[in-house]
């Protein structure tokens, strides 16, 4: 099992992902950045637009994470709610940020075009600091160790960009990826054995259907390469012995 000092969750907001009108592509997209800087995601969670929820979710996962990251709800309507949500869970005011508001102010020069729906947007938890977005200005913001951000993937790939250098890092997950002709029914006791004998190494099964015979991908991830080599020789050598006694091992069921 893998081991690392630095894990995270993911709380998508929205009950437009809820319900299947809009797909939720933050939180694979979050999830790669993780682990090219050695964050492991551990838990995504989706919640409704529901202030009391949310408020639950932040407070179990910042205790339980080293990070927590937000997407959506921090909008101009009035089922962003988002802001008020975190305020809650730190049980401090929102107030409109006058840096926020500047940006806004800049942003929508125009005589009217900063409406009140707009300034909603400059509402952050008081203690908060601000996550910049160069895409549409509207900052996000963080709160101790919960980095809140837009909804719009374009927004939050950038906002994401930004809190990178506020983030500590830590050892990149390295992988290898052997491909097995043989189904999980057959390899499952003998790659059980292998896991537990190299605890410092996790190891993944992914069946593959083709031709209707199954095969697996597995995947060997380790924060420690010679570890990860050892058990790659280990499941080496047990799939070199299965194909001795059985052939390909090709299979048309599980």
């Amino acid at each position: 099992m893998l081991k690392a000092s630095l894990t995270a969750a993911v709380l998508v907001i929205g009950d437009e992902i809820l319900s299947g009108r809009t797909r939720d592509t933050n939180s694979g997209h979050i999830a790669a950045f993780l682990t090219e800087i050695g964050i492991d995601l551990r838990e995504v969670r989706v919640v409704p637009d529901d202030q009391d929820m949310i408020v639950e979710a932040v407070n179990l996962l910042r205790q339980r994470y080293t990070y927590v990251f937000t997407t959506g709800g921090i909008g101009p309507t009035h089922d962003d709610i988002t802001a008020d949500a975190i305020g809650a869970a730190f049980g401090v005011a929102v107030v409109h940020h006058p840096d926020a508001v500047a940006i806004l102010r800049q942003h929508y020069a125009s005589p009217g075009e900063l409406t009140e729906a707009r300034l909603r947007m400059a509402r952050i938890p008081e203690g908060g600091t601000l996550i910049a977005n160069p895409v549409s200005k509207a900052p996000g913001f963080r709160v101790g160790n919960v980095f809140v951000m837009a909804g719009v993937p374009k927004i939050m790939q950038a906002m994401l960009i930004n809190i990178e250098p506020l983030l500590d890092t830590g050892v990149k997950v390295i992988s290898e990826t052997l491909d097995c002709p043989f189904g999980e029914g057959v390899i499952g006791a003998a790659l059980g054995d292998i896991a537990k004998a190299h605890p410092d190494v996790s190891i993944g099964s992914y069946p593959v259907l083709a031709a209707r015979a199954f095969s697996t991908k597995l995947v060997i991830r380790s924060r420690d390469a010679v570890a990860l080599a050892a058990a790659r020789v280990a499941v080496e050598a047990m799939l070199a012995d299965l194909v001795a006694k059985s052939g390909d091992g090709t299979q048309t069921d599980y």
